[in-house]
């Protein structure tokens, strides 16, 4: 931690875009240093992905510029990856909620449970009343006038507004603008194409015989999903040796092959495994990319190869901090307390309380994690990936380090490691079989403990239950 010298106590005016649950934490986190805020929300709610909509957008594969872009990628069935216990805000925790039988009780819960977590939140920390709903983001730029200032251009039911603040934290998501493989011969080939942002329940591919590009975690799930209403589910992966070609246990019509080498005009799908299926749909299941129509920074922040940066620690770009933040770009982690100790920083950052180091330093630290990454052979659009299993545990711990709170838990760490570890050994059953259960009583050892809003009455109760 860089602490300033006789910190002073600094509060700004600070627009906050999007409000998901990064732009939901950074308001508290914001106004709980003293500073004013205005959140913008494009959508009519909270929750920014969590809510979900049947909605889909009329291009498939959402490549057309012009189409009206639906922010959520949720489909109907998913449940979340991670256990509730460490996926809540460190002092908001995620519990079952037994007094609302509406509520949904499973540890790996459905999305409408989180978006029911998150609007607890914002009741709770009273997020709402910062919120302007329906008001799209237009521009958001340095003021000529003053490039300490930023300059924030908004649209609301054709009502465009022009305001200045100290400060824009950008909290957008990356789960919108989708990325699609390269298949050869796709030009010519007869069958229909989507991307999963637009996937909402299996009958879109009832009957059908579908190809799945991508085998992480969405892929398998959504290839699990719709298996039960298809013909055949082909599950094509970059990861796996050319020669793979495995019938996947609990299904008579799921299948993981290595990479499509072509497709052809006749329908058909060539794998590199020198298997071929005549295929109705290619599902490109294939990530997604940063996005920030809105922003300009004059060069200063670019996205090349899905690298947002230059970037201190995947937060400050080093010429235009603390004016300029953005929380939540990396991925494969838990994301709410990430959330969290990212806007602790930034909002310490921003009333003097912590410094940042000097442009200089920055830039320096900045481009030697760049030069590690490459020297590692990591691509640059994995930069904001953190895929190694305590990568992730490292910055969070830096970030509460910087911000003079506690450490992630140990039990919350244990327990990341041991569902990924379930989803390789047992995909299909991971969500719902478990052996974890002394690290669920450690984290309700610590929600008792913890400076929280729920009562420990009520804390005990849920978990004796």
């Amino acid at each position: 931690m860089v602490p300033a010298v006789n910190p002073p106590t600094t509060s700004h005016h600070v627009a906050v875009i999007g409000a998901g649950a990064a732009g939901l934490v950074a308001a508290r986190e914001l106004r709980r240093e003293g500073h004013s805020v205005v959140v913008f929300e494009r959508g009519n709610q909270i929750g920014g992905v969590w809510a979900y909509t049947p909605n889909v957008e009329p291009d498939p594969l959402s490549i057309d510029p012009t189409r009206p872009v639906i922010h959520s990628s949720l489909y109907s069935s998913l449940r979340t990856i991670i256990p509730r216990e460490c996926m809540g805000f460190t002092d908001f925790p995620f519990l079952t909620r037994l007094e609302n039988r509406s509520r949904d009780p499973r540890r790996h819960s459905s999305h409408s449970e989180v978006l029911a977590y998150l609007r607890d939140f914002a009741r709770e920390f009273k997020i709402e009343e910062m919120i302007r709903f329906e008001t799209e983001i237009v521009r958001v730029e340095q003021a000529g006038e003053n490039p300490k200032k930023w300059r924030v251009k908004s649209r609301n039911f054709g009502d465009i507004s022009d305001e200045i603040y100290d400060a824009v934290v950008v909290c957008n998501g990356h789960y919108t603008e989708p990325r699609h493989a390269l298949i050869p011969g796709i030009d010519t080939w007869p069958g229909k194409q989507i991307h999963s942002h637009n996937y909402r329940v299996p009958e879109q591919v009832k009957d059908q015989v579908v190809v799945v590009i991508g085998s992480s975690v969405s892929g398998v799930d959504i290839s699990r999903d719709i298996a039960n209403v298809t013909k055949e589910v082909h599950i094509s992966s970059r990861s796996t040796k050319p020669e793979t070609y495995e019938k996947l246990p609990g299904y008579d019509n799921l299948w993981l092959h290595s990479n499509i080498e072509t497709v052809r005009e006749d329908g058909s799908v060539v794998f590199k495994n020198g298997k071929t299926v005549y295929a109705d749909t290619i599902m490109h299941c294939t990530g997604y990319k940063y996005y920030f129509p809105f922003l300009d920074t004059k060069g200063e922040v670019t996205v090349e190869d899905n690298r947002v940066g230059p970037l201190y620690k995947h937060v400050f770009p080093p010429a235009l901090s603390p004016g300029l933040s953005f929380i939540g770009l990396p991925w494969q982690v838990i994301p709410f307390p990430m959330f969290e100790l990212q806007s602790k920083w930034v909002a310490a950052v921003l009333t003097g309380r912590v410094s940042l180091p000097s442009l200089e330093e920055m830039m320096e630290d900045t481009k030697m994690f760049y030069s590690k990454l490459e020297a590692s052979c990591i691509p640059k659009r994995y930069t904001h990936l953190m895929a190694e299993l305590d990568s992730q545990f490292v910055y969070d711990n830096w970030l509460a380090d910087q911000c003079d709170y506690p450490r992630i838990e140990k039990w919350r760490e244990q327990m990341f490691y041991k569902v990924f570890k379930r989803i390789q050994s047992q995909s299909s059953t991971y969500k719902d079989d478990w052996d974890d259960d002394h690290l669920i009583a450690e984290a309700y050892e610590d929600f008792v403990k913890f400076p929280s809003n729920y009562p420990s009455s009520l804390i005990e109760r849920e978990y004796t239950s």
